[in-house]
């Protein structure tokens, strides 16, 4: 039985630089050609400008599904930023798999290196910002077009045009969209038995966990 893959388009990084009044930011990625080093912390040369709500072991590596952009084209037609991989600021433009295909707790190797699904993307202003409009994150809350938060397992090495292959998926009934859904969309009102069980999954992100608690509660 084959695994289910993704397809790595590009692998991005960037530094942070001024991004709106006093406000700086590191959205805004480039990607890199060869192979890039993964830390735990993530990417090397890759950098955080808000470390409280950005960064760390949880949101070590961010994937946005290129699978998305067509749909988004739709609803931003001619916007430059949908033209090329890193519109979301992601480090991993994938395709092949979305945030319904992809379930919590699931380990992918990238390269040499060993990634584990941590939650899905909350989103911010920024996007709104970066974008230009002020949709975007409504948008993404209303669709869980969100994104995938890794943790790194196993430090290694990695690039582009190679695939993500799924090595383990420990929680098939927790896709990153139901979590998603849940926890950030509204949608623990109709499942609390769901939100209280999220509570308690080690594999969830501590922060998303602490959510989980207070919607819970």
């Amino acid at each position: 039985m084959t695994q289910p893959f993704m397809t790595i388009d590009a692998l991005l990084i960037g530094m942070p630089r001024p991004f709106r009044d006093d406000e700086h930011s590191a959205i805004g990625k480039l990607p890199v050609a060869g192979p890039i080093r993964i830390n735990w912390l993530g990417f090397a040369g890759d950098g955080v400008a808000d470390t409280v709500h950005h960064g760390g072991w949880d949101k070590a590596i961010h994937l946005y599904p290129q699978d998305h952009y067509g749909w988004w084209r739709d609803r931003k037609p001619d916007h430059p930023l949908l033209d090329a991989p890193g519109a979301f600021g992601e480090n991993i433009a994938s395709r092949g798999m979305t945030e319904s295909d992809i379930c919590l707790g699931d380990r992918f190797c990238l390269g040499s290196a060993v990634v584990e699904v941590s939650h899905g993307r909350q989103p911010c202003w920024k996007l709104d910002h970066r974008f230009g409009a002020r949709d975007v994150m409504a948008t993404i809350v209303k669709t869980a077009r969100c994104g995938i938060y890794f943790r790194v397992i196993r430090e290694g090495e990695a690039e582009a045009g190679t695939q993500m292959t799924l090595l383990e998926r420990p929680l098939p009934d927790w896709s990153i969209e139901r979590v998603f859904r849940l926890l950030i969309g509204g949608g623990h009102k109709g499942d609390p038995d769901a939100v209280r069980a999220l509570a308690e999954m080690p594999q969830l992100a501590e922060a998303w966990r602490e959510r989980a608690r207070k919607l819970a509660a």
